[in-house]
This record gives C-alpha cells, structure tokens and sequence, in this order.
C-alpha cells in the first residue's frame, strides 16, 4: 500500500482531532507505569531503525533540485523516483526526459570520458538550443547530443582561470575579491592577474576581516556593486578586544588556539570603518562617518546567509545604500553614500525598545533604482511589514503590507511592474508556521496569494521571475511538487509527487501536531508530540521534552515533512512520550510573541513547555506527569539545564550539551541583542544574573548529564566549566562528558547519541540499558 495525499489528508486530520480533544487514546483511567527492569540490545537496535539514515530512503521523490537553463524558467533534474534526468518547461507544460541515462553513459564511455553508472553521470548543464548535455570530467567538458548519443570533448577546463579559494566573485564572473595576509586583493579571471586593492592590513586592523569571534572565515567580507566596478567593505577595528584561547588535545604539549573574541561585558567590540572601493583604479574611498559597531539587522555577524548583510548598491554603482545597527540592536539608522566622495547622509531611524531586525532571518529591505524610494521592514505594527519610504527625507509613504501575519523574506523585487514577491506566514487559517508565497503590488497594496494549498511551501523563483518551482507538505503529509506561474499561481506543470509507501508500509509513526494555551492562557501554542509506535494505551510512559528556546528559531522547526526530525521518534521507540513545541520567545508570529522574555534569558519559554507537558497529560492518559526529563544543544543545552534547576519539582532528568549557560562569556552580539547591555549594580549584582545558571546549582534534585566539546569555538567549554564549578561547590551529584577533540556540533554523534538515550532510559524510564549496544554494528533494515 502507498501513502496517497487524500489518505494521508484524512490521517492528519483524524490526528489533529484527537490530539486537540480528551483523552483522546485513554482508556484505563489509571494506567500503570511503563518501566521495564531493563532494555535489551535487540530493542536498542530497533529504536536505531528510526534514525534518519535508515527512514529518509524510504521516501522517493521527496526533492526536486531544480537545475535553470540560463536567464530563462526552464531547468532539469534528477528523479529520485525513476533515476531519470528530466527537463521541465513552464512556458509549454512540459516535463519529457532529458536523455536515454544507459544510452549516455555508454556514449560517454566510447569517448573516452571514462565508465559511468546511470545514477552516477557528472552532467554540468544542459543546452536545450545546442541540443546537448554536457559534462565535466576530470577538468575537461564533454559535449553529448541529446538525441543521437554521441560525445564529442569541449574546452579543456584545465587551463581556465580559477578564483581563488573563499573569494567573492563579482556579477560578471570577471573578478574574484580575496583576503591573503590582511589585506584585499582581486584577480582578473580572464587574465590570471592578481591585483593588491588595499595596504598595511593587520590582525587587528584588517581590510574585510570576516570575524564575528564566535564564527571566523578566511572569506572576505565584501559586496561587489552590480557593474562590477567597486566593492563596499570595511577595515575590521579589532584593538583593545581580549583574545580567547583555546587548548587542543595532542601528544605531549597541547596546541593552543588564539583569537579575537569580544564578550558583553567588554567595552569595546568590533568596529568597522565603511570603505568603497573603485576595482579599476585601486582608489579608496572612506566614507565620512562614524566607525560602526559590527552588527546586522538579521544574524550575528555582518556576514550572513553568504553575503555582506544591509548592503545595497543602486544604479550600478551610483549609490551606496546602508543599515548602522546600534551595539544593542535598539537603533537602526538607513545611510546613503556617494562612493566617489565618501559623503554619507541619514535617511532613516527606526528605535525599538528591545531589539530591531529587517526580516525573520533575511534582510527584507532595499533601495529601489528607477525611483528614489526604498522599501522598509518594521514590525512597528506587532507584526513585520514592508513599508515604502522617500529614499530622500525618509518619510513613510505607504504600508505595502498589513495585517495580523508576518512577511517572512523578499525574494524578488520587479521595479518595472512595482511588485514584490515574497513568503508570509499567519495570514492563511490554519498552523502558522506554514509559510506561503505571495505578491503585492508597491502603490496598492494588494496581495495575490500564488500558493493556495495549505501546506508548508518551499519555492524557488526562476531566474527570469515568471514561475517557480513549488514544493509543499507538511510534518504528516510528504512532499509534492509543481511549477507555479509567478503571476498567478495557477499550475504550470505537475513535476513529482513523493512515494512515501515504503515508509508506511514500514513501522514508521507520524508525530502528532497539538496545539496548547501558552502561559498566559490565551495564545496558541503549536508542537509535536511523538509517541511509541507500539504505544499501550493502558500504560503510562515517561515525558522527554526537546526544546530550542530561540529567541532566533523555535523547537519544532520547519513544518516541511521529515521521516525523521532529529532522533525523537527513534528515542520514543524506547519507551518515551518526546513533545517539541514552539514555545513564546521564539520568532515566526507576532513581535510582542518573540519578544517575550527579553532581558530575562534565563526564562527560556520553560513556562510554556511546563504547561504545554500539563495540558498533554491532561489529554492523554498515557503521559506521566511525574517523570519528566528534558534535552537540548546549544541554547537547548542552555535551556534543559536551567529547566531542571528552575523547576526541580518538575524535571527529573536532564541532559544539557554545549550550553551558554552564562551568556556573559558567550559571544557579545547574541546577549546584547537579547539580553541587553550589561550593567553592574552598586550591590554587586548584574543585570545579567537573571539569566546564569551556574547561580542556580545549589536547586539541582535530579539527575543532570552535562557534555561538552573541549574545542567548541563557538560556545566556549567554559560555560560548562562554570556550571560544573558551582555544582561542586555546592556538594552536588551530577554527569560530565568533555569530548576533548570535539567542536560544537557533536549532539547526534553516535557516542553521545548512545549516552544520551542511556541517560533517560536509566535515570527517567528506570531500566537498565544494554551495556553490549552500539550503534551503526549492522544496518538495520524497517
């Protein structure tokens, strides 16, 4: 049997029903506990068949990476359903194989580019004009006609001019910018010639340095103006900044590790002074201002998603259009700059009374270049908007959306017909967190929703903006995609439609959405919860709670369909009710949700998860409020430690990995942005004391696994140090793992998988784990 989107439609909401209602599986009105003496190593392996590497294959056809031929909306890809290689035409409705793969591969093979499998075939780009595919060996192009199947070799691609390794190619692939001992150079990709554009850059005065402290990069930090001719950067101020260590493991000596990292309790941090520079000439020009702070209106770094964040050119290279954020994100100033002087006026000012951002991860604003307007985003309103302003005096000119929703990210701006097209959520009934693809015209206002069905939707625009590729689903429902006209949303073309009948004919359990009242009693709360595939509802089985607290993402995570979100269902397979919920601090809604416990970071939506855990126990009787652990990384290590030392009564268990459990030796732009500037009080104390939980210790009742990466770069081993201190201090039992080769990203290794589900097995289900289990001993198979 195969999962069919009407069948997979009624489960859903056969699902939501009883997920909102009581006591929905309950029968027994006082059912026992579930805990076994002891787990074996043949339930450890099953559990271990509902990890991601095992139920990911069983869904085919899950993503279509659409491969655009030239400035136009057609493109290719590969199925995974078939193994074909398809091309796919909007304009006319297609969508016809490429190619004959045995046929290629063996026409291939005959030109001497080597011996291919049908699955395996290096194909670069398709010529739909030329009729060919071409492909790329071993630095040399192989040119194939589409129908006939022969090959013929190209160009050598040996002797082409490369850019250098981590630069920044300009718009018209003639130059790669690139840093090489502080300072900037270019080189000519049609010549080979490396040119020096600046001099005398040092470690603590670098030109486009790309150090956040908690990230670096040896990528410079530039942004090339769309003709190509200049680059607007900065000189990287890093004096007066204290440098952090870091020790690595070795034989004998240990290595030691140095950079700057500046802190929030720091009185300074990175500094950039603004420069443009004229590639040609090699001229450089300051802009006449004042150093800025090194902030972002989106992440924490000026270097985001892949570019240098808040910068616009205009008109070529006509105009420089630029945010200043403030050290403490409340104050954010739009600049306008003439790059052949350097002269710099203000033009906008938006001040928040806790923090500004330009999108929900993505910079939403832009300067417009056939008018002298540019497009704003606020959240002025409780909710985020765009808004067009005069690029002169910076007066608002209109609201260009409004409503109780949020516009998530710009993803085409079309100055000729005065649109934008862009992803929302909220405004459509139903969760939400999907998000949606939508237009607005500029002068009117009106929106054209151009993705109806409700489902999350995940779309790519083509390069000449007419339709996009669409792909839609959700955490119970598997993917399908279409290609969608960007005028109207209407289906151009029907591409692939996920089978998913592997995995239902497996014992794969889809997680169940709820939905909860926050801590105010009023605002929804939306989280899965995921259940043991052979749950007894005459049982009742321990709680792990997973959480994320944000402030910058949430628990649950996309609404997209996964076979497998992280280890949870695997981890409910022994035994275990694991809830997520996007908890009130978290981004995605409205501005007062996110904001809800600025300045107190040490709330970390705990509030919401307890009673989102209550009211599930309220519902369903096989949920046993009275064992309780919680997990997490990173800030949920952050959060699952404090859970257990702010609510001890509560949480029984925790394990806490790579936490920042005191966010004043954490990096200085993610405090300050949530928890403010820090102030020292005249009594000692500290406006940052609300939030470390090593002031906590002395409440720990439970048990606490804490595990760290002895080389974690971003969040220092020290923030584990300091929790690990004040529990000896004050004579508490508790669990330490230090990974001493590992960075931050060890939470689903297998080793410390295996400790982390040992943990709750042993101290939260009260049973004894398999002392013989390792992962990955044998390929499981569902």
């Amino acid at each position: 049997m195969h999962l069919r989107a009407a069948t997979i439609v009624a489960f859903t909401v056969a699902l939501v029903t009883a997920s909102a209602t009581a006591p929905a599986l309950a029968q027994d009105p006082s059912p026992a506990a579930y805990s076994p003496e002891a787990l074996t190593a043949a339930e450890y392996e099953r559990a271990e068949r509902f990890l991601g590497q095992f139920v990911r294959p069983l869904v085919r056809g899950g993503a279509v990476s659409a491969n655009w031929i030239g400035d136009g909306d057609t493109f290719w890809y590969r199925s995974e359903l078939d193994g074909g290689y398809y091309v796919v035409r909007p304009d006319d409705g297609a969508r016809e194989l490429a190619f004959d793969a045995a046929a290629m591969a063996r026409a291939l093979e005959v030109a001497g580019a080597g011996s291919f499998g049908e699955d395996d075939l290096p194909l670069s780009t398709i010529d739909l004009a030329a009729g060919e595919a071409r492909f790329e060996v071993d630095g040399s192009m192989f040119a194939c006609f589409l129908e006939v199947f022969g090959c013929q070799p190209r160009e050598a691609l040996r002797g082409r001019v490369e850019a250098p390794r981590f630069s920044v190619v300009s718009p018209d692939g003639n130059w790669a910018a690139y840093q090489q001992d502080w300072d900037l150079w270019v080189r000519d990709l049609r010549t080979g010639e490396d040119v020096r554009l600046t001099e005398g850059g040092t470690e603590e005065l670098g030109w486009g340095t790309n150090n956040a402290g908690w990230t670096r990069s040896p990528r410079p930090v530039v942004k090339w103006s769309d003709d190509s001719r200049k680059l607007a950067t900065f000189r990287h101020d890093s004096r007066g900044i204290g440098v952090f260590h870091m020790l690595r493991t070795r034989e004998g000596r240990p290595e030691l590790e140095s950079w700057k990292y500046p802190f929030p309790e720091d009185s300074v941090i990175f500094r950039l002074e603004r420069t443009v520079i004229d590639v040609p000439t090699r001229e450089i020009v300051m802009l006449d201002m004042p150093v800025d702070q090194h902030r972002s209106t989106v992440c924490d770094h000026v270097w985001c998603g892949g570019e240098f964040a808040d910068v616009d050119w205009r008109n070529g290279s006509e105009e420089l259009v630029f945010v200043s954020s403030s050290r403490d994100h409340k104050v954010a100033t739009v600049r306008a700059a003439d790059p052949e002087t350097g002269a710099v006026r203000d033009v906008h000012e938006e001040v928040e009374e806790t923090f500004f951002e330009s999108g929900d991860g993505y910079v939403n604003w832009s300067a417009l270049d056939d008018a002298e307007e540019f497009i704003w985003y606020s959240a002025k309103s409780n909710w985020g908007h765009l808004y067009l302003h005069d690029l002169n005096t910076g007066e608002e000119i209109r609201p260009i959306t409004q409503g109780d929703w949020v516009v998530l990210q710009v993803r085409r701006v079309d100055e000729e017909s005065r649109t934008i097209w862009f992803t929302g959520a909220g405004r459509e009934p139903g969760d939400p967190y999907f998000e949606y693809f939508y237009k607005v015209d500029i002068d009117s206002g009106e929106i054209t929703l151009l993705t109806p069905d409700s489902a999350n939707h995940v779309v790519e625009l083509s390069p000449d903006g007419t339709s996009f590729t669409d792909r839609s689903s959700t955490p119970l429902v598997p993917p399908t995609t279409v290609v969608r006209s960007a005028d109207d949303g209407r289906v151009l073309v029907e591409v692939e439609t996920a089978d998913a009948g592997a995995l239902e004919d497996s014992d794969w359990k889809a997680p169940i959405p709820f939905t909860t009242k926050a801590r105010d009693g009023v605002t929804d709360l939306h989280g899965l919860m995921y259940t043991p595939s052979n749950l007894d509802p005459t049982r009742k089985y321990p709680v792990v709670n997973y959480l994320y607290p944000g402030p910058q993402s949430g628990s649950v995570g996309s609404r997209n369909f996964s076979a497998a979100r992280r280890d949870h269902q695997a981890l409910a397979e022994l035994g275990f009710i694991v809830v997520e919920v996007d908890a009130m601090g978290t981004p995605g809604r409205s501005k007062s949700f996110h904001e809800t416990y600025y300045g107190n970071m040490g709330d970390n939506g705990l509030p919401d998860q307890v009673t989102t855990i209550r009211q599930l126990a309220e519902r369903h009787s096989f949920i046993d409020i009275d064992r309780v652990g919680i997990w997490g990384h990173s800030g949920g290590g952050f959060a699952s430690t404090a859970g257990i030392l702010r609510y001890p009564d509560f949480y029984r268990v925790a394990v806490s990995q790579a936490g920042n459990h005191d966010n004043r030796v954490y990096e200085d732009d993610w405090g300050e942005k949530w928890q403010g500037l820090l102030v020292e009080y005249e009594d000692g104390t500290t406006s940052y004391d609300n939030q470390a939980n090593h002031l906590l210790a002395g409440n720990l009742q439970g048990k606490l696994l804490l595990a760290h990466g002895a080389v974690d770069a971003n969040v220092p081993v020290q923030n584990t140090y300091l929790v690990v201190q004040a529990l000896i201090e004050a004579d508490k039992d508790f669990d330490l793992i230090i990974l001493p080769d590992a960075g931050h990203g060890f939470a689903n290794t297998p080793y410390m998988m295996r400790r982390r589900w040992n943990y709750f097995v042993e101290h939260l289900l009260g049973a004894e784990p398999p002392a013989d289990f390792r992962f990955g001993q044998q390929r499981p198979s569902m």
